[in-house]
């Protein structure tokens, strides 16, 4: 393997590390002196010195595959010797990340890793996206002309999807997402919910109706005042909460984002993010497009459905074990043929902590929990298709209806991101009970906290068993590359 022809074609100025700590902060040098280049030329009008404003790039050239009786990781793992490599950003984000997936490299081929500068520059709405906010038209011309643009190019999701095909004399991939992919979806997340990226926690709770958000808003203020082990929360507008700097705000008169999102944060990160996507598999797909970059422990969907069987009431909880895609957003991607299987560890969470909050047991947790197929539909009045639907729905035994689960479980799949649904039965139109104003106000208030805190301790009931119970090889490819 011509590793010094891989190196030339990868970028330049490479250096050798043995060690993940030192790694890391020669990744965080580079990225910081090519964001303070592209800031000062910004600032100065003078781009003489953007040569060197480009992504770092981490490489690693294993000389032999893991020894076939040894032990094999669900990550860290490369398919055979070669040249692998990736683009990185946004150190302060991902420094702690980096540090995990090389360290494991290093244990288990004792073979070095090498950072140094690519040849991606860094687009400037990347690293000033504030600055470029209220640009005149001469501006924009100017930039144009002396500064990297994003460049959809180079930005896709070819190697999530598994349809990349690694070409000969090309580095093969050593992360799911690329500098310039990752970047993209910062910028977006930042745009769709209000709040920055550095908020945002590895267990992620999704939901569709706006009273789960006032549930975690109170919620989350009690932990925070409480002294428990979250520190802060953070609503959209950069609104942050302490112990020692408590804020109330309610958000009346303002206008929120698209789907605002809100952090009950932990120092190490690992505390709880709740987003209220709305409404339809368009907007389920779009957030998780952006969250997968953030490589979440987690993602659940805890929102209402339709409930289609007659012993079904209202409140009662279903667990989806299986799904029927009909949402079409992902059919490119992700083709309705694909099986999205149940993630065993998250579905006996749900389970066990909808049993305990319920305090129901045994043959009791089976008349309020229904285990089953949820259909995920992009028609927001299904109901008036029903005769054309129906022998769907009664041929793949499905047990509810919702417009997100689906679509939330199959990027999970598609981007390697353990997934899992509870909703709660909020009408049945099947059987004469539709979703009129006022009907179900009481069954709202009564089932709204309940429904948020098994999310909730099921997070903390996963984290406490352990992340790496979470991330095995069930959702990997063939050909995967190593970065978890």
């Amino acid at each position: 393997m011509d590793t010094a022809g891989f190196l030339q074609k990868a970028g330049r100025d490479f250096r050798t590390f043995d060690s993940a700590d030192a790694a890391v902060a020669h990744i965080t040098a580079l990225y910081d002196h090519a964001a303070s280049l592209i800031r000062h030329a910004f600032s100065t009008r003078d781009t003489t010195g953007l040569a060197d404003a480009v992504y770092p790039y981490l490489a690693f050239a294993p000389q032999a595959p893991l020894p076939p009786d040894g032990p094999r990781p669900p990550f860290d793992v490369v398919l055979e010797p070669g040249f692998y490599g990736t683009t990185l950003t946004r150190p302060a984000l991902f420094a702690d990340y980096w540090r995990e997936q090389i360290a494991g490299l290093l244990h288990h081929y004792q073979a070095p890793v090498m950072v140094g500068r690519s040849r991606q520059p860094i687009p400037l709405s990347y690293v000033m996206e504030e600055a470029v906010t209220s640009l005149t038209e001469s501006d924009l011309t100017w930039i144009q002309s002396h500064f990297a643009l994003p460049d959809l190019h180079v930005t896709d999701d070819s190697i999530a999807n598994c349809d990349y095909i690694p070409r000969p004399g090309v580095p093969r991939p050593l992360a799911l997402f690329t500098a310039a992919r990752t970047d993209y979806s910062l910028a977006r997340l930042h745009h769709y919910t209000g709040t920055a990226p550095r908020h945002f926690q590895r267990f992620i709770l999704l939901t569709n109706y706006q009273r789960y958000v006032d549930a975690f808003r109170e919620y989350g203020h009690a932990q925070v005042d409480g002294g428990t082990e979250y520190n802060a929360f953070v609503e959209p507008g950069e609104i942050i909460h302490t112990r020692d700097t408590p804020h109330m705000a309610t958000h009346a008169g303002q206008s929120l984002p698209q789907m605002p999102a809100y952090h009950l944060c932990r120092p190490d990160g690992d505390g709880i993010t709740l987003i209220n996507i709305g409404v339809g598999p368009a907007n389920a797909k779009t957030i998780t497009d952006h969250l997968a970059v953030l490589r979440p422990h987690c993602w659940l969907m805890v929102g209402h459905c339709a409930g289609l069987r007659r012993s079904q009431k209202l409140g009662d909880y279903v667990l989806a074990h299986g799904y029927l895609r009909d949402d079409h957003v992902l059919d490119d991607d992700l083709p309705p043929w694909v099986p999205v299987p149940p993630i065993a560890e998250v579905q006996v969470a749900l389970q066990d902590v909808t049993a305990r909050v319920t305090g129901l047991h045994d043959a009791e947790v089976k008349t309020r929990l229904r285990t089953g197929t949820v259909m995920t539909t992009d028609n927001r009045n299904w109901e008036l298709r029903l005769n054309a639907l129906f022998t769907r729905i009664n041929t793949s035994r499905a047990i509810a209806v919702d417009m997100e689960s689906a679509t939330i479980a199959a990027n999970g799949f598609r981007f390697r991101v353990p997934y899992g649904t509870l909703l709660c039965v909020s009408d049945k139109p099947l059987h004469g009970e539709l979703k009129l104003r006022g009907m179900a106000n009481a069954f709202y208030r009564e089932r709204v906290r309940q429904h948020l805190v098994v999310g909730i301790e099921t997070m903390q009931q996963l984290r406490a068993q352990g992340v790496d119970r979470l991330h095995s090889r069930k959702l990997r490819g063939f050909d995967e590359p190593a970065f978890r």
